[in-house]
């Protein structure tokens, strides 16, 4: 398949889902991620599908096995449970960790505040513009989540390469760190909205 729209390619997925049924094996090959996680999500046999990728290897290419669930989830949900797994257990990669707290944020006001927040604006011009809505009628979020988006904001900023140039050696220290991801995490509910 190549080249469909919305339309053909979930016609095209709700196909070969009922052709997998009346077969005994279904192969299935693409380029396309999203084609492939939307077989896999609707399959009546999903403990029996087998997902593999080909990978490079050095100058070489080699079948391996593909992790299908990591692909499924939206980036802001894989951002999410690497900051609960910090927040929880310290894994994952530190810089990792820390340059997703300010992208969690970005997709978390986003979605709850798409009128205020549409992609291109800033979040830092976001939380501005909020401060000077607070009381009135029109307020956005209250001035302590104001105030909390901004300290994290200012701790995150320092491992994203459009608000600091050294971004990529910027010190990390773990202890710092965990306190600022379980900020964000508390930050980003639905009760700190106004």
């Amino acid at each position: 398949m190549s080249s469909l729209d919305d339309h053909r390619s979930l016609a095209t997925v709700q196909q070969v889902r009922a052709l997998s049924r009346r077969a005994k094996q279904t192969i299935v090959l693409s380029h396309n991620k999203r084609f492939l996680c939307g077989i896999l999500s609707g399959a009546d046999r999903r403990e029996e599908c087998a997902t593999f990728e080909i990978a490079p290897n050095g100058d070489e290419s080699t079948i391996r096995i593909w992790e299908a669930s990591q692909d499924s989830i939206t980036e802001h949900d894989q951002r999410y449970f690497l900051l609960s797994g910090y927040a929880t257990d310290q894994s994952g990669v530190d810089r990792h960790v820390a340059e997703a707290i300010r992208f969690y944020l970005e997709g978390y006001f986003r979605v709850t505040c798409p009128e205020r927040f549409p992609p291109g604006k800033l979040l830092g011009r976001f939380a501005q513009e909020c401060r000077q809505r607070i009381g009135g009628p029109d307020e956005v979020i209250n001035e302590k989540t104001i105030e909390e988006l901004q300290n994290i904001l200012e701790y995150a900023n320092r491992f994203q390469h459009d608000t600091n140039p050294a971004w990529q050696t910027e010190n990390i220290t773990p202890t710092e760190l965990l306190g600022f991801v379980r900020r964000t995490l508390a930050l980003a509910r639905p009760q700190t909205i106004s």
